[in-house]
């Protein structure tokens, strides 16, 4: 089991909604009502980001941004 940790740039629209993405992970972005859904469905987002590499036999990728530890963990964000 590893776990990746990965920077998420988040920031408020003018509209007063939050949009969050994963620069390591192009394409990888979602928003939210709040800030906490919008880390809640960047979270989940990538999760599939990365079930779909995995699936299709693509490498997930090595950058500074991401932290990788080979045992389970819990992150806590205030």
């Amino acid at each position: 089991m590893k776990t990746y940790l990965f920077q998420v740039e988040i920031e408020q629209e003018d509209d007063g909604r939050w949009s969050a993405w994963i620069e390591t992970l192009p394409g990888c972005a979602a928003w939210g009502h709040s800030k906490e859904e919008a880390l809640e469905a960047i979270k989940e987002t990538a999760q599939a980001f990365l079930e779909v590499l995995v699936e299709k036999g693509q490498c997930i990728p090595a950058a500074q941004a991401v932290e990788t530890i080979n045992a389970p963990v819990v992150a806590v964000t205030l």
